[in-house]
This record gives C-alpha cells, sequence and structure tokens, in this order.
C-alpha cells in the first residue's frame, strides 16, 4: 500500500496491471472504446464495494459490538483493501482530469 504510480501524458491508466505487475496504460482518445467502458466499470465496481464493506463493518464497530481479534483483524483487512482501491480510482481520475497531486 501507499504504492504510487506516475501518470503517462496521453495514456490512461488502467485499474488493473500486466501480467508482470506493472501498471497498464490505455492509448485512445475514444471514452467509448471497450477497453474505456471496461475500466469504467471495474472502478465503478471497486466504489460499490467499498459502500458494501463500509455498511458491513459499521455496525461491527459500535460500542456495544463484540468482536473477536480474527474477526476484528478480517474486517480490518478487507476495510484496507476497499480504501486502497477506491484511493487508486481516485488517482486515476484525477490522472485523466489534470490534477493528479502526489
Amino acid at each position: 500500500m501507499g504504492e504510487t504510480t506516475e501518470a503517462v501524458p496521453g495514456l490512461r491508466r488502467l485499474p488493473w496491471r500486466t501480467e508482470s505487475g506493472k501498471p497498464a496504460y490505455l492509448d485512445t482518445s475514444d471514452p467509448n472504446s471497450l477497453l474505456s467502458l471496461m475500466a469504467d466499470s471495474v472502478e465503478n465496481q471497486h466504489i460499490v464495494t467499498a459502500e458494501t464493506v463500509l455498511g458491513l463493518v459499521r455496525p461491527m464497530y459500535a460500542p456495544e459490538a463484540r468482536l473477536t481479534a480474527d474477526e476484528a483483524l478480517f474486517m480490518l483487512r478487507r476495510t484496507a483493501e476497499c480504501l486502497s482501491d477506491v484511493i487508486n480510482v481516485a488517482r486515476m481520475r484525477g490522472e485523466r482530469l489534470g490534477t493528479a497531486d502526489d
């Protein structure tokens, strides 16, 4: 986590990586191309998943909740995964707007 990826001017960074683990990029100016639409769908799914996980974990950290250590660790891991994905989506969208900030 905390890994930053450089934006490549003129290319769209995709929400998945290559087989070798490097960032994947798309060279197109067509926002309706098949890969652009697929990337949009994956980004949106990351957001929906994060919203779902947040809705599930909120009751788990209420004052009256009694979690085991394993349950708390599971909740923390899923929440961290979702947060990482959503931060990545925000950065990619910022890159496309030309407002990417480190």
